[in-house]
């Protein structure tokens, strides 16, 4: 096969070569992670933490891939996020905040890695405390939690969307807490973070998607938000957005200098994946992305807030929908969670996180169990084991 009809063809999990990008960028990106939470402390500067991770994935990815023929585009997918508290997502400030974390703070870490276009992304949430996390806080992280190990279990081949959604609320309420209204989970597929096929968070009148089936050998970014408060937060100040993305199906000419420059330097550096305002020069970029934003050329994500005094939790994984079963590629394990909330009485959400997550064998064979948490149990199912080991007796085995 020639290289023009590799380009035309659409590559999937049937490629080796593609599942091989796909963990590689897992790998970095869940490094990464690891990284930032280890800077997270009381007093450390949220932009420098943010930058910290970016420059991780862009040295590691840097590293790949050198010896090639053919140009291989690789780096950060979605730029470091360090939300805290009642923020719910996007927080990824300029050089010149001053903003800083506090003992206490619950942190949210979205970030994502691609090589060759490949996409992994991960958000975790993690409690800047020592100790057991309690209360509220342990509440709504087990939301988010729980309602992902279900999430993973449901997306998968044959499966609709709206099961998903459906399920997710279910577990929030069990924890007497809110799916966070808005959220997005995307298929990816390669230089695409948001494929067509859409898993919502929350069923409205404002929000519909396509009615959709997931099918073997695609890959979704699993995207969970859940919140102590009502699950509807608002964008409080358009300065604080600065992560955009250029929508490549957009022409307008554009009337300032500043914003052609602006926009020259976003094409050549960012043409696909979402980028940080921190990569442009400062002065011209305050005044170049309005217009650009106002003309619909670049799609912000804004920075959005539930009401002070909420807390709010947020994961997110990246799983391949393999042949043997899905394949969960991002994710961390939580600090120790004591929460005053339990799914124990509720027979369904017991039963999602009972299915199996690998595809059952043909022939003999022991049947595994879906949650044992013990050290005879696979390494692919070591990451999910330990998240739920965390929520203390959350899922209880029958």
């Amino acid at each position: 096969m020639s290289d023009e009809e590799r380009e035309e063809k659409e590559l999937d999990l049937t490629a080796p070569e593609v599942v091989t990008k796909y963990k590689s960028a897992a790998e970095i990106v869940n490094r990464a992670l690891q990284l930032v939470i280890s800077e997270c402390k009381p007093k450390a500067k949220i932009v420098d933490i943010c930058e910290k991770g970016d420059a991780f994935i862009r040295e590691q990815t840097g590293n790949m891939y050198k010896n090639v023929k053919r140009k291989i585009e690789r780096g950060v997918a979605f730029p470091t996020c360090v939300s805290v508290n009642n923020t719910v997502c996007h927080f990824s400030p300029l050089a010149s905040d001053e903003a800083l974390l506090e003992e206490g703070d619950m942190i949210k870490i979205d970030m994502g890695c691609h090589i060759d276009g490949f996409i992994a992304i991960v958000a975790h949430t993690h409690v800047l405390q020592e100790g057991p996390v309690t209360g509220r806080a342990a509440d709504v992280i087990a939301a988010a939690n729980t309602a992902a190990e279900v999430a993973l279990r449901l997306v998968k081949p044959g499966r609709k969307n709206k099961d998903v959604t459906d399920a997710i609320q279910k577990v929030a309420a069990a924890y007497d807490c809110k799916i966070v209204e808005g959220v997005l989970s995307h298929q990816l597929k390669q230089f695409v973070i948001d494929g067509n096929k859409v898993v919502l968070s929350v069923s409205s009148p404002e929000t519909r998607v396509d009615d959709a089936e997931f099918e073997e050998n695609e890959v979704y970014a699993i995207d969970i938000v859940t919140s102590t408060g009502d699950g509807k937060p608002k964008l409080l100040d358009e300065r604080q957005t600065t992560i955009y993305k250029r929508a490549v199906d957009r022409n307008y000419h554009l009337k300032m200098k500043a914003s052609r420059f602006i926009f020259s330097e976003i094409s050549q550096k960012f043409p696909i994946m979402p980028f940080t305002a921190r990569a442009l020069e400062e002065k011209r970029a305050r005044l170049g992305l309005v217009e650009c934003v106002n003309h619909d050329l670049l799609q912000p994500y804004p920075v959005l807030h539930e009401k002070p005094g909420d807390l709010v939790a947020h994961i997110k994984f990246t799983v391949l929908l393999m042949p043997n079963g899905s394949d969960r590629v991002t994710s961390h394990p939580l600090q120790e969670l004591q929460p005053a909330k339990s799914i124990d009485n509720d027979p369904e959400i017991k039963a999602w996180l009972a299915l199996g997550i690998k595809t059952k064998k043909k022939g003999g064979g022991k049947k595994k169990k879906a949650f044992a948490g013990k050290k005879g149990d696979k390494v692919e199912d070591s990451a999910e084991a330990e998240s739920m080991d965390a929520e203390n007796g959350a899922v209880t085995q029958e």
